[in-house]
């Protein structure tokens, strides 16, 4: 069965540090589809962060590439399996130079941190109890 996957293009002002944040998160660089302009991180089977330079992202897009330290381009939330999931990925966010963003979001049934990368890309990760869920 075909499942439909989501490719987050991100321009980042370091590559390489791009690439050791997130493997210092405990991802993967996809050496098939990297190259010195590009890194592709799976963070799921249907999930792939795509890290570009300036000059590579640019040829994508016509329009003004932001500087996310200053401005938010987009908020992007991953799902995480319970409450200290969550936490383990925002320490090492941190332990890796990214910077907490906003506060702890507790409404029990749900529990959420953010984090931004050494980019100032916004990183929300969320638990939400499946009970809440279903029901």
């Amino acid at each position: 069965m075909y499942q439909q996957m989501i490719f987050v293009n991100l321009a980042t002002s370091d590559l390489a540090a791009a690439k050791k944040f997130f493997t210092e998160l405990g991802y993967e660089i996809n050496a098939q589809f990297s190259d010195d302009t590009t890194a592709s991180i799976p963070l799921s089977d249907t999930i792939v962060v795509m890290f570009h330079t300036p000059e590579k992202y640019a040829q994508f897009t016509k329009k003004q590439i932001v500087d996310s330290t200053q401005s938010s381009e987009v908020l992007l939330a991953l799902s995480a399996e319970s409450r200290e999931k969550v936490d383990e990925l925002v320490e090492k966010a941190v332990a890796a130079g990214g910077r907490i963003s906003g506060e702890t979001q507790d409404h029990g049934f749900m529990y959420g941190r953010a984090f931004d990368d050494l980019d100032g890309h916004t990183w929300e990760v969320v638990w939400m109890d499946p009970a809440a869920v279903q029901g």
